[in-house]
């Protein structure tokens, strides 16, 4: 038994000081964003992501690295949304995406350099080549959390401490993301879609066993919260595709941005000048409480007894001539 123990020991130690190979494309690593995208054409790209058949403009990618959401991000080992909601994009061919992010200092350097004259003749880096955005698409991460919850309500009623300790070592990872696409030259919403994505922890030997009896069976399946969050950033997308591909415009009386159809009192738009030309109706008088109302007369009624007759004057006596 001792010289046992003494070969495991052994082989522990050996195996410490040794790490296996890198391997590429390794599946466990990946995320639900696969494959490329080169022009219009996209290889290995998930199968549930929306594709056009036409594409719809240019889009730049710009996320609020000022908001809140975007430090807390930081910690899930995501430092930016740009890039795969950027490949995402080009793989569903419905917009063609121009760079508005860190490389267009990259893009401005090389114009300065041209009119410095410090770039070789023929370089073609004159004025008028950049593509204008025709739209914005801005990503938000409303929230992402693990462990949100479990089946510890479902599973306990069934089994008894078995059925409780499976409960116990199931745990749901949640996100939920927005997309909001803009108009770049009158700065009105388009489209805005919402997506979501969880996945399941497990810790059913550990939760069955207890974490001694086990060994390394004893602990939960750690799914980076990044992959969840590229998952509902992918269900956000594919709304945002089935939005656009029924779009119909909205359209306000007299056009958008004169005023409206909701005027106000001695306004300057044409809904307030023709509220100032409708007749101004009387409002009601508010109805008084019950306090101050007035007390109701009584009407009057007759007396039972009869009315005394008039007294009547004598009258002299006419004398006689």
């Amino acid at each position: 038994m001792k010289y046992v123990s003494l070969s495991l020991l052994s082989v522990a130690l050996l195996a410490g000081c040794n790490a296996t190979a890198p391997t590429i494309g390794n599946d466990s690593a990946r995320t639900a964003a696969t494959g490329s995208a080169g022009g219009a054409n996209a290889e290995n790209a998930n199968k549930q992501l929306e594709r056009c058949d036409r594409t719809l403009g240019t889009l730049a990618v710009v996320e609020d690295t000022n908001a809140a959401w975007y430090a807390q991000m930081q910690s899930y080992q995501l430092r930016s949304t740009t890039p795969v909601l950027r490949m995402l994009v080009q793989q569903s061919n419905c917009f063609v995406v121009v760079e508005r992010g860190q490389a267009m200092r990259n893009m401005m350097q090389e114009r300065d350099l041209n009119r410095s004259g410090e770039l070789r003749g023929g370089s073609n880096m004159g004025q008028g080549q950049m593509v204008a955005a025709d739209f914005t698409m801005n990503p938000t991460i409303t929230f992402s959390q693990k462990g949100t919850g479990g089946l510890g309500g479902f599973l306990g009623g069934f089994g008894g401490g078995i059925g409780a300790a499976i409960a116990g070592s199931i745990k749901f990872n949640d996100a939920s993301t927005m997309l909001v696409l803009v108009d770049n030259r009158s700065g009105v919403q388009l489209a805005a879609a919402e997506g979501s994505s969880r996945n399941t922890d497990f810790n059913l030997f550990g939760g069955l066993f207890g974490g001694g009896a086990a060994g390394g069976a004893g602990g939960f399946t750690n799914t980076p919260e990044g992959k969840i969050v590229v998952a509902a950033f992918i269900d956000s997308y594919n709304q945002l595709v089935k939005a656009v591909k029924n779009y119909r415009a909205q359209s306000v009386e007299g056009g958008l941005g004169t005023g409206g159809h909701l005027g106000v009192q001695g306004g300057s738009t044409p809904a307030s000048q023709k509220l100032d030309k409708e007749p101004q109706k009387q409002q009601p008088k508010p109805a008084q409480p019950a306090s101050q109302a007035p007390a109701a007369q009584t009407p009057k009624t007759q007396s039972s007894a009869q009315p005394q007759p008039k007294a009547q004057t004598p009258t002299q006596p006419q004398k006689k001539n």
